[in-house]
């Protein structure tokens, strides 16, 4: 890469290839994905006529499955090795770990409460998860609805956005009505 840090189809194919060529989690420029981000962007917003056209789209699938291969391979790494040097790891990589903690801190606190018999605490828990809020962007109209908690939501119009407690968005999300809105920060 340059020294602006600009990245082209030929560095992110030779990032990906070192990475793979490489048992240790190498270490990547810090602003890496934006950047790259930006290149993919930047390439999708360009328009072309007839064989550009099909080299610029060429250029997009394979920067992004250049892309998707090198998430998945540093992560597999990071999942395989207790010995990687977390300085290099990108704090987009990061954020991607810290869900995997939250589920392995929830997977313990389910087993223990279970084989330590509390009953209580696991019903508790699992209530508290039925009614926890969830934002929803509703796909169709929906009569008003009872919650989980026992309160009413709705009546929905297509497109409305609103908070349901977590079950009934849920059956909501399965049957195709509702999608989950994930807010950016």
């Amino acid at each position: 890469m340059s020294e602006s840090n600009q990245i082209d189809i030929n560095s992110l194919h030779n990032i990906v290839l070192r990475e793979t060529e490489n048992d240790s989690l190498l270490e990547i420029k810090s602003n890496f994905y934006p950047n790259l981000s930006n290149f993919i962007g930047n390439l999708r917003k360009q328009e072309f006529d007839g064989v550009e056209n099909k080299i610029n789209d060429t250029m997009i699938e394979m920067a992004s499955e250049l892309t998707s291969l090198l998430i998945h391979i540093r992560l597999e790494k990071i999942s395989n090795s207790n010995d990687y040097d977390i300085s290099h790891l990108l704090d987009e990589e990061k954020f991607i770990l810290d869900s995997k903690e939250e589920q392995n801190e929830r997977t313990e606190m389910i087993l223990s409460a279970t084989i330590n018999g509390k009953s209580k605490f696991l019903e508790s828990l699992t209530e508290n998860h039925k009614i926890k809020k969830v934002v929803v962007r509703f796909l169709s109209k929906v009569d008003q609805i009872v919650g989980a908690d026992l309160e009413k939501y709705g009546p929905f119009n297509a497109e409305d956005i609103a908070t349901i407690p977590y079950e009934n968005a849920q059956a909501l999300i399965v049957k195709n009505i509702a999608t989950k809105v994930r807010w950016e920060d």
